[in-house]
């Protein structure tokens, strides 16, 4: 059958959502090929709309397509998106059990088919007029909206941060008006749990695991988190204690743990698959309005993607950046974020969470600054495993200092980033790289400027084998690295340590670094070995010598460059195990016996 209804007085935006569908259709390898979308002329501004339906019943799968501007063939499979007719004539669509789909253009298509479906000859008086068509469509997105926010709004927690009181401090009384506004007399503050409690430091988190887990931004916690205690009021109301179990500053990422179980974990999508425009919603708690733990919303659309923090000064990292997402990670929205968001979530319209919410400083001169997310993504995920596990977040280091091409080099359409200065001891000299190289690609992701070339590193984990392609002297080249681990500054929170042999932690050596000047604390390191980080008193190795600071070069005779080597080695040995050591990097070689326990 063929209908024709008239969209000339359709609003474009609705075109525009038919594109978006027919992208995603396409992408998800639907057997859908888009060539253009347009109201074509056809005597009239008609868009000739054919259909082919079959209705046995109240139900069957639809076969349609678009003839007139319009590339789509079906059937639409189960992979997308199943057809049913009411009993009152009306087709409604609904997602299929796997594959994509979004609540809004599934709206949209049940909008355009209903007419369709209900229309019985191909008369364009018969058809709906456009304001039917735009009302039902903004009723159908405002259903979208709210039916994500239901899925997700009960993983949104509010988080309060409390000073702990210090010895012999006094106590503030506090004056609360009665019902009618008469000031009553001054009482004790209440505490965290009571309804009337408003927090001065606040914000938001999000539980990711039944068993009471609840991640959020790590300066929501704080630098000094040993001088706060933290209470988390979950979407029952109820109001819990939290401990930190886990904090990174390298990603802005903390995990609290509160004493509650059978919670409702968000549901993580990917923020690979958002594209500028795409909807999303803000799940927080501004100002502390959701400190009952009701989340309050704001929409928007995705602005833009890959974004970088502004520079946060005073800063210990050089230029200001201490997170990687100062490199360019950030997702960008128009949702209203405002103060007390950071740690909340960024949603898609499916409810999945796509973001972590960051209420960033405004860069300065600006009343405002723009709302951001941190993407989840690869990185996200990694992170977020090793913090629910209480251990320490790992990132890769090459080893470069490296500095952007001159303007004169951009201007000719030169793209990369120069090697500055090589740290001595590092994969980036252990490799062959020269102070001068212009790294272009990492992995064969493109290097446009020197903040994507730490960008990109910093994504990997530790011993990542990474594969360089630079330019030297006019000649593109290509060379493979190990990474080591990069020296993250600031206060990390990690309740599983990692493990100890006769008393004894190490860790790589690239540690003894400054990252702020890529040189070491004493000297070079080139020769390699694991660094003492930790000795217990009285234990077989402090009793043999070891100190925090010293660096193992050999187990026996065998050379070690990394924990988990050094490890390999000593493992099931119950007798005496010599060690090659230096009192420190670059100092003098001794040999050290450490005994069994």
């Amino acid at each position: 059958m063929q209908y024709e209804v008239d969209f000339s007085d359709v609003c474009t935006g609705v075109v525009s959502v038919l594109n978006i569908l027919f992208s995603e259709w396409s992408r998800t390898g639907a057997g859908v090929k888009k060539k253009s979308l347009a109201v074509i002329p056809d005597g009239a501004q008609r868009l000739v709309f054919r259909c082919r339906c079959a209705f046995p019943r109240f139900g069957s799968m639809v076969n349609f397509a678009f003839k007139g501007g319009l590339s789509l063939r079906g059937p639409i499979r189960r992979r997308t998106v199943v057809g049913k007719v009411s009993r009152q004539g009306a087709l409604v669509l609904s997602p299929g059990k796997r594959g994509w789909y979004a609540p809004l253009i599934v709206a949209v298509a049940s909008i355009f088919l209903s007419v369709v479906a209900v229309g019985q000859q191909s008369d364009p008086a018969a058809a709906p007029p456009a304001e039917s068509i735009l009302a039902s469509f903004l009723a159908s997105f405002e259903n979208a909206l709210a039916e994500a926010i239901a899925k997700a709004e009960g993983s949104v927690v509010a988080i309060a941060r409390v000073p702990r009181r210090r010895a012999n401090e006094s106590t503030v009384l506090e004056f609360r008006p009665d019902p009618f506004g008469r000031r009553l007399a001054p009482f004790i503050p209440s505490s965290p749990s009571d309804p009337d409690y408003v927090p001065s430091e606040y914000g938001a988190g999000v539980i990711v695991d039944r068993a009471g887990r609840i991640l959020t931004a790590y300066h929501v916690l704080g630098e000094d988190s040993d001088q706060y205690d933290y209470f988390v009021t979950v979407a029952d109301r109820r109001t819990l204690p939290a401990t930190p179990l886990a904090a990174d500053p390298r990603s802005d990422l903390a995990v609290l743990q509160v004493p509650a179980d059978n919670l409702q974990p968000i549901q993580l999508g990917d923020a690979k698959s958002l594209q500028k425009g795409h909807f999303v919603i803000a799940l927080g708690n501004p100002f502390a309005i959701a400190r009952d733990g009701q989340a309050s919303a704001s929409w928007g659309i995705v602005a833009n993607l890959q974004r970088k923090a502004p520079p946060r000064f005073p800063s210990s990292e050089s230029g200001g950046k201490p997170t990687l997402h100062h490199f360019g990670t950030l997702i960008q929205t128009d949702a209203k974020l405002n103060w007390g968001t950071s740690g909340g979530a960024l949603i898609n319209l499916k409810g999945e969470m796509v973001g972590l919410l960051t209420a960033l400083p405004a860069v300065a001169g600006y009343e405002q600054a723009a709302g951001y997310a941190y993407p989840v993504d690869d990185m996200f995920r990694r992170a977020l495993e090793a913090l629910l596990q209480g251990r320490e977040v790992e990132y890769g280091f090459l080893g470069v200092s490296p500095i952007n091409l001159t303007p004169e080099e951009t201007l000719r359409g030169g793209l990369g980033a120069r090697v500055d200065r090589i740290v001595p001891g590092t994969p980036a000299e252990f490799c062959g790289l020269r102070p001068g190289d212009v790294v272009v690609s990492i992995n064969g992701t493109p290097v446009y400027d020197a903040d994507s070339l730490v960008l990109e590193v910093g994504r990997l984990p530790v011993e990542s084998r990474v594969r360089i392609e630079f330019v030297r002297d006019g000649r593109t080249r290509q060379i493979e690295a190990v990474l080591t681990k990069y020296p993250v500054r600031g206060k990390k929170i990690i309740t599983t340590p990692p493990p100890t042999w006769r008393g004894v932690r190490v860790d790589y050596a690239s540690v003894a670094l400054d990252s702020e000047t890529g040189l070491t604390l004493l000297s070079p390191i080139r020769e390699g070995g694991v660094l003492v980080t930790e000795v217990a008193r009285n234990s077989a190795a402090w009793q043999a010598g070891l100190r925090p600071g010293m660096l193992v070069l050999r187990v026996e005779s065998q050379a070690v460059t990394t924990p988990r080597q050094f490890f390999e080695l000593v493992a099931n040995k119950s007798r005496e195990v010599k060690l090659a050591v230096r009192d420190r990097p670059g100092g003098s070689l001794s040999e050290l016996r450490v005994p069994p326990p």
